[in-house]
């Protein structure tokens, strides 16, 4: 499962550095190879953990190019973020909800 793990982490980081670039195509298919990838592999910590990762950065791309699918990345990161009690993604998800008026 290794290996499965460091392919999806290696397709969010390349969504990443997409999106930084203003890609947001190219980020988005990325996003949905780690996303698909990651869906088929049993849960557990980590599994969940760049579930939450993936789909938070997926709503933030989606947000900018003002898709209105990014709101069901956003409810999915949120709650992988919940259930993991990953600091990090917690804090990407607080930081998306910043400006929406929701609390985590």
């Amino acid at each position: 499962m290794r290996p499965a793990y460091l392919t999806a982490a290696r397709a969010l980081q390349l969504g990443r550095e997409a999106a930084l670039l203003g890609d947001h195509r190219q980020a988005e298919l990325e996003y949905q190879d780690a996303l698909d990838l990651l869906r088929t592999l049993p849960p557990e910590r980590t599994r969940d953990t760049l579930l939450a990762h993936a789909h938070l950065a997926a709503y933030q791309t989606l947000s900018l190019a003002g898709r209105p699918d990014a709101q069901q990345h956003l409810h999915l990161g949120i709650s992988y973020a919940r259930s993991t009690r990953d600091p990090l993604a917690r804090a990407i998800a607080e930081e998306c909800l910043s400006g929406l008026d929701i609390v985590m």
